[in-house]
Parts: structure tokens; C-alpha cells; sequence
């Protein structure tokens, strides 16, 4: 069977084959369900309850702080709409560049009498010092700012806009999901800063689909999404995804081993592939921020970033035109657009990101092959223009 070279490891991971093992006896032989108070349920409540130490220790938390969810879709609703329920209407702010599981459940306040205010970025697609200030003026309620950027993978300073917020005693959140697993993260640190809860996600760092967390001060009064039996502190009811939980462990403690020996391996190959997109004439966007060192986003002026992305994938590449949650509309990114990028130029967005398994000869592959087909669809656009 024909497998391209995987470049879309922001969009999800592969299941790494000890978080695999590990996940096993879970769905075969210990499959109780972890209420139950027999020796089956004993054995799923003992196997979650070791995955939110692993998961805890990890992100730096307590483990009574870690809410396990079916995603970071569902853990930034939670805290969105969970929070908003125990507050007055008031204004809810995010910053332009969010994911849209942030963006989303922020609009759907407003049928409640939220005010939705956007933080704007600069052109480096960091959060703009003025007009954060002045969203703090406005004394918001909640505020969210991401970690990273899923599309430009540019990391935001958190702890210091955390630290501004502070005072003005609203609720500080921030979506995690793209930095655990590629950056050091702690949550003790943070949470000293101003930062009241995180969102994590499994299967961005080598873990199964279906398991992500909710990391939260338990200050924080929170309204279930989804009521019944009270599990997860009452958080979120439902019997428990055991073995996705699990995996979500082992690929937690797995990452964190990674990070410690730091082998800068990814950073450097992404080097060599920025080089040679430039020498073809490629935009980098946001090369002059601080980026996860695996993530690039760059665009051809002329060149669609959707029939390039298909033509790569037939060339033996997969990589992402921005988002993989946003792949079907066919807009300009919101990201792009926020950093005042060109509609022109945004609707050629590629996004490639890198994984441990990648190699130098497959990023000067896919250079070879990006020219080949910056080519080919040059040449067609000259004939039928």
C-alpha cells in the first residue's frame, strides 16, 4: 500500500507502539467499567487514576487538577461554557488567532448576553501589546490566549499576559494542546502567573484519539457540559474511555521523556526545509517569532494552497493547507487574515509539521518535489491565462 511521507503531525500523531501496547489489555482483558465496585471496576479505576498521575506530572499539575475529556475540543468547551454559567454576562475574550473549539463555544455566549471581544495580533502573529491593554480596560470576565498556534506554531508569552490579567480578577485560560509534548509545560508555574486552566489533548504527542484534559484550579467553579453520574469530580459524567485514558498516560510520560533530552533534531531539519522553501521563492509566515521547532507555514505567491496540497499528497507528501479542523472551508485562514496577511497570498497557506521520525532526505525530497510542482502549475496557469 501506498504511504506518503506524514508532514501533518499538528493535525494528529501516530499512535506511538508502547502507548499501543500499554492500551491493549484495557480493551481485551481488563475491560470493567471503573464504577463498578467489583475486581473489574477496581482494576479500570486503579489504571485511571495511574494515568492522571502520569498526565499531572507531566503538564505539572496535581493530578486532582486534571479533568479528563474526549478531546481538546471538549475540554475548551468546558472551560468556556462551564465557567460562563457561573458568571454574570460580561465580555469573554480570545485572541484573533484562536482554534475554532475556542472561537466557537466564545460566539455561542453571546445568545446569552456575552459580549465576544478579539485580542488582535502583530504581524509575527503574536498577541499585540496595545491592544491587549486595552481588552483589560475593558475588564473582561474570561479571557483566552493560546499556548502555540496550531497553523504558524507561534507561541505566545502566557505567563506574562497571565500576570496582566491577574489584577482584574478574571478568569485566564489557554489551549495547550499544540506545546504539550514539544515544549516544556507546567502548570504550577503558570497557574502562580495568573493562568486558572489549560487544555491538553492525547493524540497530538503520540497518544489514541478520544482522551484529552481539562488541567484546572479548582478555584474555578465549572458547570458540567454533561450531566449523569458524576464522574471526574462531577465534571464530566460518563463511563470512562479506560483505554484511551491510559494511552493518554504512557504518551504523556513518553513526551516528557523526549523534551528532557532535547535533541533539537526536528528544530534543525526544519532549518534546512525553510531554506530551501526560501530559495523558491517562498513566504515564511511568522519566521521572526518564536515557533514550536517542528512547525512551518509558508505560502507561493500565485499558488493554491489546496491544489498544491493535493498535488504534493499525490507526489508522495502529506501536508496540511492550515488547519486540519478547518480543512473543508474553503476561506482564507482566520490566523493569516488576523496577521494581516493578504487574502491573495493566505489562500495559498501549506502547513507542514514535523515529527521524530522525519529525516533529511525526506525534506529534501519533498523540496525537490515541491519545485517540480510549483512548476507543473505555473506552467498550466501560463496556458490558460
Amino acid at each position: 500500500m501506498f504511504a506518503p511521507v506524514y508532514f501533518d503531525h499538528n493535525a494528529t500523531t501516530p499512535l506511538d507502539p508502547r502507548v499501543l501496547e500499554g492500551m491493549l489489555p484495557y480493551l481485551a482483558v481488563h475491560y470493567g467499567n471503573a464504577s463498578s465496585r467489583h475486581e473489574y471496576g477496581r482494576a479500570a479505576r486503579r489504571a485511571i487514576d495511574e494515568a492522571r498521575q502520569r498526565v499531572a506530572y507531566a503538564a505539572g499539575a496535581h493530578p486532582t487538577e486534571v479533568v479528563f475529556t474526549s478531546g481538546g475540543s471538549e475540554a475548551n468547551n468546558l472551560f468556556i461554557k462551564g465557567a460562563a454559567a457561573f458568571l454574570a454576562p460580561g465580555i469573554v475574550a480570545i485572541s484573533a488567532i484562536e482554534h475554532p473549539c475556542v472561537r466557537e463555544p466564545a460566539k455561542q455566549l453571546k445568545r446569552s448576553g456575552w459580549r465576544l471581544r478579539e485580542i488582535a495580533v502583530d504581524a509575527d502573529c503574536r498577541v499585540a501589546s496595545a491592544d491587549f491593554r486595552a481588552v483589560l480596560d475593558e475588564k473582561p470576565a474570561l479571557v483566552s490566549v493560546m499556548l502555540a498556534n496550531n497553523e504558524t506554531g507561534v507561541i505566545q508569552d502566557v505567563g506574562t499576559l497571565a500576570a496582566q490579567v491577574k489584577p482584574t480578577r478574571a478568569w485566564f485560560h489557554t489551549d495547550a494542546v499544540q506545546t504539550f509534548g514539544k515544549r516544556p509545560l507546567n502548570f504550577r508555574t503558570l497557574n502562580e502567573a495568573g493562568v486558572h486552566a489549560l487544555t491538553l489533548s492525547a493524540h497530538k504527542l503520540g497518544g489514541p484519539k478520544g482522551a484529552g484534559a481539562l488541567v484546572v484550579d479548582k478555584r474555578v467553579e465549572l458547570q458540567a457540559l454533561i450531566a449523569g453520574g458524576g464522574h471526574e469530580r462531577g465534571l464530566r459524567s460518563g463511563t470512562e474511555n479506560v483505554a484511551a485514558i491510559v494511552g493518554f498516560g504512557l504518551a504523556a510520560e513518553l513526551a516528557a521523556a523526549r523534551i528532557a533530552t532535547g535533541s533539537g533534531q526536528i528544530a534543525a531539519l526544519r532549518a534546512e526545509l525553510e531554506a530551501g522553501l526560501v530559495a523558491q521563492g517562498a513566504t515564511v509566515f511568522a519566521s521572526n517569532a518564536e515557533r514550536l521547532p517542528n512547525t512551518s507555514y509558508f505560502a507561493i505567491a500565485g499558488i493554491d494552497g489546496e491544489t498544491l496540497v493535493g498535488k504534493l499528497d499525490r507526489a508522495g507528501f502529506a501536508v496540511a493547507a492550515g488547519a486540519a479542523c478547518s480543512s473543508a472551508n474553503p476561506e482564507p485562514s482566520h490566523v493569516l487574515l488576523a496577521m494581516g496577511v493578504a487574502s491573495s497570498l493566505a489562500r495559498g497557506a501549506v502547513r507542514v509539521s514535523l515529527g521524530s521520525d522525519n529525516t533529511t532526505t525526506q525534506v529534501r525530497d519533498f523540496l525537490a518535489a515541491l519545485k517540480a510542482t510549483i512548476l507543473q502549475l505555473k506552467g498550466l496557469t501560463a496556458l490558460t491565462s
